[in-house]
């Protein structure tokens, strides 16, 4: 038999993204029974189980999993097609769900969205800040902002900007603590950590002449909110290391201070990862080109400097 109902995809697809039924037919609007009859009249017409079911909560099985790479694919195609049979003119309609760190977002994508939105009016966005990266291929995010190295060679990204993590602290929090010399001298400083990815990022590394070397830092503030950091940072509280980009208006106005400037660190890319390589949709593929642009014209980083 075949599906005959698109509908019961669209509970396929939500049950996938929120682990339970329930989430799924409070999302589509929908009674838990009603998507519960939906999914049973799924599996009845393909003839296979599509979830594990469990108390807390619904595990795709592996045909579960084929057919909603399938749908996904199919309701992406949909929307591209829906979007360019009732654009006015080629005009860029739609929602557009974009996640971005909450630093960066603050420090420059605001103002640069705005713009983006007013020259598409007919575009809607759907803004998700913070530091938890969500899955694109299984949250509602159509191009999500992560720093890093990839570590999935399945995420389909494209890098928009090269960056390096820089050691800085305020001029108050340096009037009273000699600025560290060489890397092991943060042993002695509060250094202000934040978790990215889910992990503390408490190991900071630094090179010189090529020589790698790592410190072990501590302080008195840990937070899952990289902004937070940066702002017991500008407070005076201590040492943080963070991206080039997200501090680059604090340097350029004396309120952090760079510290160790002949030091190396990691590179720290920013990309842009999609759900899909193959339906990409029009308004998705124009914010991507705009944010390319905008970072591109960014000039090169600096700021006040504290000698090594």
């Amino acid at each position: 038999m075949k599906i005959e109902n698109l509908a019961d995809l669209h509970v396929l697809l939500h049950t996938a993204r929120g682990g339970t039924l329930t989430a799924a037919a409070r999302t589509l609007g929908l009674t838990p029974a009603a998507a519960s009859a939906a999914l049973k009249r799924l599996e009845a017409q393909l003839g296979a189980r599509l979830f594990e079911r469990s108390t807390r909560a619904m595990r795709l099985t592996p045909q579960g999993q084929t057919l909603l790479d399938y749908a996904s694919r199919a309701f992406e195609l949909l929307a591209e097609g829906e979007s360019l049979v009732t654009a006015d003119r080629g005009a860029l309609v739609g929602t557009l769900r974009l996640a971005a760190p909450s630093d960066l977002t603050r420090s420059a994508l605001l103002p640069w969205l705005d713009e983006f939105l007013e020259a598409h009016p007919g575009l809607q966005l759907a803004l998700s800040v913070g530091d938890r990266p969500l899955d694109v291929t299984r949250d509602e995010v159509d191009v999500a902002l992560r720093y890093g190295v990839l570590a999935d060679s399945r995420l389909v990204a494209r890098k928009l900007a090269d960056s390096r993590p820089v050691l800085c602290a305020a001029p108050s929090y340096l009037r009273r603590h000699p600025a560290p010399q060489v890397p092991q001298d943060l042993l002695e400083h509060n250094c202000l950590t934040f978790h990215r990815s889910g992990r503390r990022q408490r190991l900071w590394r630094f090179a010189r002449n090529g020589q790698w070397t790592e410190v072990r830092v501590d302080g008195d503030r840990i937070v899952d909110d990289a902004s937070l950091a940066r702002q017991w940072t500008l407070d005076g509280r201590g040492i943080t290391l963070k991206s080039a980009l997200d501090v680059r208006h604090d340097e350029a106005a004396g309120a952090l201070m760079r510290l160790l400037p002949d030091w190396e660190t990691e590179p720290y890319p920013l990309h842009a990862l999609l759900p899909s390589g193959r339906f990409v949709p029009a308004r998705v593929r124009a914010l991507v080109d705009f944010l390319a642009a905008k970072f591109a014209a960014l000039p090169s980083p600096g700021g006040p400097k504290i000698a090594g």
